[in-house]
């Protein structure tokens, strides 16, 4: 898979409309920056699980190896949901509708999109989000 470059000079700014052919084509090439960084690391992962198959005479040693094992399995699996986020950001930057909150329609703000690329929740819904789990969860609990 060839490598993804982004232009490292350029970041969005307040100043220009929000989500232009620019921005939209810097959060694409950083999406996909990001995907071939995880199937890079993937890759290696399967690589160093195959290698270390062996069987170790150690009780110690094999407990460790398989609580590594577990480990990285459970790390793979995260990026693989994250894989399904980013590809969703991308087809959201394809239908027009990235950087916009989807449940308020407001945009989402650069500086936000920036620290997480994938996010679909304005900073407020988010927060909001949050707190209606919390109070759902104590809810429960109680």
């Amino acid at each position: 898979m060839a490598s993804v470059v982004v232009d490292e000079a350029y970041r969005p700014s307040e100043d220009e409309p929000f989500m232009n052919e620019r921005q939209l084509d810097y959060f694409r090439k950083k999406l996909l920056a990001w995907k071939d960084d995880i199937l890079r690391e993937a890759k290696g992962t399967v690589v160093n699980l195959q290698a270390e198959t062996e069987n170790h005479p150690d009780l110690v040693d094999r407990a460790s190896s398989e609580t590594d094992r577990a480990l990285e399995l459970r790390t793979r699996d995260r990026q693989r949901k994250l894989i399904a986020k980013i590809d969703e950001a991308l087809r959201r930057i394809e239908d027009g509708s990235y950087g916009y909150c989807e449940e308020t329609g407001e945009p989402i703000g650069l500086a936000r999109l920036e620290a997480r690329p994938t996010a679909t929740l304005s900073l407020e819904a988010q927060e909001l989000h949050e707190r209606r789990e919390r109070v759902h969860r104590d809810e429960r609990q109680a």
